[in-house]
């Protein structure tokens, strides 16, 4: 009688199939299949298998998430800081930098202050604004958040960080959650506005709304805080995300000229944010 002998591995007629176990599986994995019964130890070997497959690296090592990337995003402009304007002789005692969720308007202001300065003044003439609001008016910072130059420099105005949404006082009720940009002069009805004013202001306002997804063109209800405002207190206004001081207060500021102008600035600030 010839006596065949089975290949290694080969089953037996009639005998179950059981399944493969030469894939690698972590020694982790082991363990729990292990306390696994029967048909549920199969099907989580095979589902062990299944991931080892598909994942495509050799390295051992995890591949790591790619971190989402905001829609309608602005990259940020150059912003001179504070020291730059702000010496440690001329600087009051104040108290920590409040905070709000995030950033849903802009405020655009002008200062009131002459047109016809040389650029380099620009640090100069903040820190006299900064003496007149701390000193006289007794406010605890400069009210603007930022301040921009005839010449389209930006610089950092009240304290607490660019990038993160600083309360400011700079419109009466809608102080919180909106940034105030102040356009250093005076831009009344006539008075030309320099381009290298109104595009720093459009980039400005497309990074700081771009931070919360807002589209500079839209309008967002703002709760006003009192009833100094155009609003009385507690009453939500819509307003746009991209405005002048006088939408939320009794004012002509930012002036007839620079008012006029808003509209271009928005769709600028849009376009800076990838929007059509």
């Amino acid at each position: 009688m010839r006596v065949f002998r089975r290949a290694p591995g080969a089953r037996r007629p009639g005998a179950a199939r059981t399944p493969r176990t030469d894939v690698h599986i972590p020694a982790a994995a082991r363990v729990l299949l292990g306390c696994l019964p029967g048909l549920a130890a199969v099907t989580a070997l095979m589902l062990c298998a299944s991931g080892v497959e598909r994942n495509g690296t050799t390295s051992g090592q995890a591949v790591a998430a790619r971190p989402a990337v905001a829609r309608h995003s602005a990259v940020q402009p150059h912003i001179v800081p504070r020291s730059a304007w702000l010496d440690a002789g001329a600087r009051r005692a104040q108290p920590p930098p409040r905070y709000d969720a995030k950033v849903t308007a802009v405020f655009v202001h002008h200062t009131d202050s002459p047109n016809g300065y040389d650029c380099a003044d620009a640090p100069r003439i903040i820190r006299s604004l900064y003496a007149g609001q701390t000193g006289s008016r007794q406010w605890d910072d400069i009210g603007y958040n930022f301040l921009v130059d005839r010449c389209g420099t930006i610089y950092e105005g009240r304290a607490g960080g660019v990038g993160r949404p600083v309360t400011g006082a700079h419109t009466q009720g809608f102080n919180h959650g909106t940034t105030g940009i102040a356009a250093l002069g005076t831009f009344t009805a006539g008075v030309p506005v320099p381009k290298t004013m109104t595009d720093a202001i459009a980039r400005l306002a497309a990074w700081k709304l771009g931070l919360s997804g807002i589209d500079p063109r839209a309008n967002v209800p703002l709760v006003s805080s009192n009833g100094l405002s155009r609003y009385a207190a507690g009453t939500t206004a819509r307003l746009p995300a991209l405005a002048g001081h006088k939408d939320g207060f009794m004012t002509n500021c930012p002036g007839a000229a620079l008012s006029a102008l808003l509209p271009q600035i928005r769709q600028t600030a849009a376009q800076l944010q990838g929007r059509r």
